[in-house]
């Protein structure tokens, strides 16, 4: 899941008239049925969830891929990408968290000690995206362009995100700072000009990294598609962030909190291990509150699951229009083995850091949380141990 700035030859495929139907016939479906029985709230929540897996399939926008250029090819342009993306969204953030409501809504930034659990986990994660082929959110629009190998890994994510909920106590318990929100400690100025500081010095060592390697750099591209690829794509990178900043700022001001991912897998998890008989409500984790009250509720009730579902038939219906719609399925043993792992150690990785790509770094940094900055760092270093890995699982040379 490589990203780059999408080609301007790319040769024009027709839609896919029954993927289309179907994944567009989901959304609208969904977000009916959504209002009847949950909220409009909900029901936009969801097809935020769908623009957003529209926008990540457009601009084939992970962070898997990009990580992996950056260390292996020594391109920088998906990274700058991203960090365009969480310096959009904490514009925004900022403000709106200090004021701590819109509309009337409650509003809750990405928040989250810095500790043991976050080093580990991010690491985990790290290491276990570039084994599995994507992050949360790759894992996601993978699955829902036809991916069947994806579908492994986020098998796997949510036995891992399972795990992760049965552990987390005492990774806990372990040594960690209080959640530190830069806004809210050295005021919204000061804390927001710091964040952007620092992504705007991580842009600029990637420049120059990409500059000594190439003797040129990337562009990020356009800030809006080609005349006509709106809806079919190719997207520019630069769009997509925007879009998904964008994206993010509704859920924050429509859920009272950020765009999560990984959250939802542990709850699937957990409500697939009890129908076959689990006493998972009996787990520390599972008496919280929060945590209890969404084993016991609907799983539409959950915010971050109907996202997720959301991003899924968002990303079908983006690769129908696209005529890209094509499930693969790669049955190397090397290849299956690295989905397997990837996924546990994701799943398991993002219970214990608090979320994923999304969640922990673009949620956390944009909400003024420490811990995003951790994560980041940490995944990173995770990243190039599973790059250096890669190849016992795929062979020399090998890339997805």
């Amino acid at each position: 899941m490589t990203i780059s700035s999408p080609s301007a030859t790319v040769t024009q495929r027709l839609p896919d008239q029954g993927v289309v139907w179907l994944a567009g016939g989901a959304l609208f479906l969904g977000a009916l049925v959504l209002t009847d029985i949950i909220s409009l709230r909900m029901a936009s929540l969801f097809l935020i969830g769908g623009l957003m897996g529209a926008a990540l399939f457009h601009a084939s926008f992970g962070f898997t891929g990009g990580w992996r250029r950056f260390v292996e090819d020594k391109r920088g342009v998906a990274i700058r990408a991203q960090l365009a993306m969480v310096a959009l969204a904490a514009l925004v953030f900022f403000p709106l968290l200090a004021q701590g409501e819109a509309f009337g809504q409650p509003l809750v930034g990405a928040l989250a000690p810095v500790g043991v659990s976050v080093v580990v986990g991010a690491s985990l994660f790290g290491l276990g995206m570039q084994l599995g082929g994507g992050c949360g959110s790759g894992t996601l629009f993978t699955v829902g362009g036809g991916s069947v190998r994806m579908l492994v890994t986020l098998a796997f994510f949510i036995i891992g995100a399972l795990g992760g909920t049965a552990h987390l106590p005492y990774w806990l318990s372990l040594p960690a700072l209080e959640p530190i929100s830069l806004g809210a400690s050295l005021g919204v100025p000061l804390g927001l000009g710091l964040t952007l500081a620092g992504l705007a010095a991580i842009a600029a060592i990637t420049l120059l990294i990409e500059r000594r390697a190439h003797g040129n750099v990337e562009p990020i591209g356009a800030p809006l598609p080609q005349k006509g690829k709106l809806l079919t794509g190719p997207w520019p990178l630069l769009f997509a962030a925007l879009a998904l900043a964008v994206l993010n700022v509704l859920t924050l001001i429509i859920a009272g909190h950020p765009w999560s991912i990984t959250a939802g897998f542990g709850l699937w998890g957990a409500k697939i291990a009890s129908a076959f008989g689990v006493s998972v409500a009996d787990w520390e984790f599972w008496t919280w509150p929060g945590q209890a009250r969404a084993l016991q509720n609907s799983v539409l009730a959950d915010t971050t699951s109907v996202m997720d579902f959301g991003i899924i038939l968002g990303a079908a219906l983006a690769a129908g229009l696209a005529g890209k719609f094509a499930p693969k399925v790669d049955l190397r043993l090397g290849s299956l083995i690295a989905a397997v792992l990837g996924g546990l150690m994701m799943g398991y990785g993002a219970r214990l850091s608090f979320g994923c790509n999304i969640g922990a770094l673009f949620s956390g940094i944009a909400s003024g949380s420490v811990h995003g900055w951790v994560w980041m760092i940490c995944a990173f270093a995770g990243s190039v141990l599973g790059i250096r890995l890669r190849p016992l699982f795929f062979g020399r040379g090998a890339s997805k």
